[in-house]
Parts: structure tokens; sequence; C-alpha cells
């Protein structure tokens, strides 16, 4: 090392010793003062701390934990990578509140969270809850909302755009180390999440996507918002973790209704069940967030400057968030074959459905 001696480094230093989790390193650091002083402490001043184990005490006193340190503060600035200790002004009010919070967040980009709305679901979301997460996404962060969410794919995926959508902040909070991307097709938005916001992890360099690292990971996600928006979530869902994350937080519990048929829709409607606060749009939570408006009431969800006729109209009142089929759409819309087919084409280019295998059709997400 050289220069001054990062701070970072005893704490990195001090969690990377076998047995030191977290619960033992408050211990140590709220006995000795801070953790550069447990680490140079002797067998006999480690014998002080009440229920320290003799294998912990033979750890830290024979560990070689400085390389290990040094080389994660170096990848740390050979990647402009922060390391925001829990003592920091920079790490997080709402999440240095909370229990368990991690003692140090690997960071790149720029953490600012003092605003956050955390939206998770599954990863095999239907055309409903791609639409109902993007589009809510895109109108928290235009109120000045920052999405937090966990950058896997289905719901995750489509919160984190619809906030890049309204040019709003993001945070993606990783499962893994800072360096691993995944999952890998969502590299080209990750690096925008950092561009706009910041991506985040309590895991050290090289850490992979291994399942233990996702339950923890979402106690960080609710712990950086104010509330948690579940979206399509199945009874067995990781996203009901991050639910009981944020009721233990003693943070706003907010749950999208799905259809009672879909599976993907059981563990969300369950919460509503068990108090969760029902969303229907974006006005809902921020009224509970005591968060006014800037921008005025979303109108039909169309790109600026579409426009409708009779005909468009007619069409586009038919189609949902789910496919449709294009006879169903014609007998409810009562268009003829001839005109249907020209209106659906009108309502592509103009951004506001998508035509689907087997010629069915759904509403694009906005």
């Amino acid at each position: 090392m050289h220069g001054s001696i990062d701070p970072a480094l005893s704490w990195i230093g001090l969690s990377s010793i076998p047995g030191v989790g977290r619960a033992t390193f408050r211990k140590l650091v709220a006995h000795f003062g801070s953790p550069e002083r447990a680490l140079n402490a002797n067998r006999d001043e480690l014998s002080g701390v009440d229920g320290l184990p003799d294998r912990v005490i033979a750890a830290i006193t024979t560990t070689s934990w400085r390389a290990f340190a040094e080389r994660e503060l170096e990848l740390a600035r050979s990647s402009e990578t922060q390391i925001v200790t829990a003592d920091s002004d920079s790490y997080p009010a709402g999440l240095k509140n909370t229990a368990d919070a991690p003692l140090f967040l690997y960071v790149r980009g720029n953490l600012q969270a003092d605003d956050g709305i955390a939206i998770v679901g599954t990863r095999r979301p239907t055309h409903y809850g791609v639409r109902v997460a993007r589009g809510l996404a895109s109108e928290l962060a235009s109120a000045g909302l920052t999405v937090v969410s966990g950058l896997a794919r289905g719901i995750d995926t489509q919160a984190h755009r619809g906030a890049l959508d309204a040019r709003g902040r993001t945070i993606a909070v990783l499962g893994c180390g800072i360096d691993v991307v995944y999952p890998a097709e969502n590299r080209d938005l990750l690096h925008e999440i950092i561009g706009s916001g910041a991506v985040v992890t309590e895991n050290p360099f090289g850490t992979k996507p291994e399942a233990g690292y996702f339950p923890a990971r979402n106690r960080i996600i609710s712990g950086l918002a104010r509330g948690t928006v579940i979206i399509e979530a199945a009874e067995d869902s990781g996203s009901l973790i991050t639910a009981e994350y944020t009721r233990q937080q003693g943070r706003k519990l907010f749950a999208v209704p799905g259809n009672i048929g879909s599976p993907s829709s059981r563990g969300a409607n369950s919460l509503i069940k068990q108090g969760a606060l029902l969303v229907e749009g974006a006005g809902d939570i921020l009224q509970e967030l005591g968060i006014r408006r800037t921008n005025g009431p979303r109108q039909r969800p169309m790109r600026p400057g579409a426009e409708l006729d009779r005909e468009e109209s007619a069409a586009y009142d038919c189609i949902t968030g789910e496919p449709k089929h294009i006879d169903v759409i014609m007998n409810e819309s009562r268009l003829s074959a001839s005109r249907l087919s020209g209106t659906l084409i009108t309502l592509e280019l103009k951004g506001l459905v998508k035509q689907l295998p087997g010629k069915y059709y759904v509403r694009e997400a906005s």
C-alpha cells in the first residue's frame, strides 16, 4: 500500500477472518472501538470480549488477512468502485437503521437513495406483469423516487428499464461480486444503471451468483427503500423474502393484484389478504408515501404525440396487457377483418401494441 491507509482496509480484513460474521464483527467493534484495534488485539485482550469463542480468538490472532484486504482495495481502485463502510457519511441512512445491515458496500455509481422504492417480482412475468412493472417504475421515477431492484430477469429488469425510460434514478443490488454480471444478458443494462444511479453489493470481488447470496441480498433491496412493491410473485417466490424483510424493517409493503387463476399471482394476492397495500397505479404509492405528483396524472398509456382516430381507439381499447387473438379483437371492436388489419399495423407503428406469434396482440409496456 502506498500513501495513507484506506480506512476500509481493517473493515475488509476483520470481516474476512473465519468465524467473524456480522454479529461478531459488531461485538468486537463495540468492545474495542474500531476494527483496526480489534485486529491488533492480543489473545488476552480478545478473551475479555463476552462470548467470543476460542476458535475465533485463534483465527483473529493467526489469520493473514492483510493481503486479501489490500487486493480488494486495489480491485476497487482499478474498477472505479467505492467501498462504503457503515461509519461513513456516504452509507445510506435508511439501510444503516435496519437490523443486520451490511458492514460495508461495494458501489459503482452514485448511491444516493434518500427516496427509494423497491420493485421486485417473478423472473417469469406475464405480459401484464411486464407492462405494470415498467409503467409503475417509470411513473415513480418521474415523481423523484429512486427505483431499487435486483437486476434479475423478469420484473426486476423491467423495473430498472422503466426508471431509465423516465430518465430517473435506479439502483441494482447484486447477489454476487460487483465485477460479476448476472444474468449475463443484462450487461448493457448494468452499465446504464451505473450512469443513472448505482450498482451495489456486499459481496467481495469475484463472488459467484450462488443461491445462498440472494436472500441476504433482498434485505438490502428493502433496506434502501421506503417501501417495496411486489408484482407477480408465486407462493415460493424469493420476492416474498423481500416482503418479509420489508415488514421487519418497518417499511411500507405494496402489492399489485394479479389474475386469480395465475400461479404467478398467488404470492402477491396473498400479501394483499395479509394487509399489504393494494396498488392499482403509481398514485396509490405516492399518496401513501406523502409524495405529490410533479407532472400531473398520466393519461392513456401511449407515447407522446400518439393520437388515435375512432377505429384505432376501438381496437386499442380491446387490447390489454395479456395476449389476445385477432379474432377476439375483431369481435370486440366490431371492425371488419380488412379494417382491423390496417388499424393494428398503425397501432404497431405508433408503438402502442405488439404482435406476438399466432396473431396475438398485446399492449406495449409504457
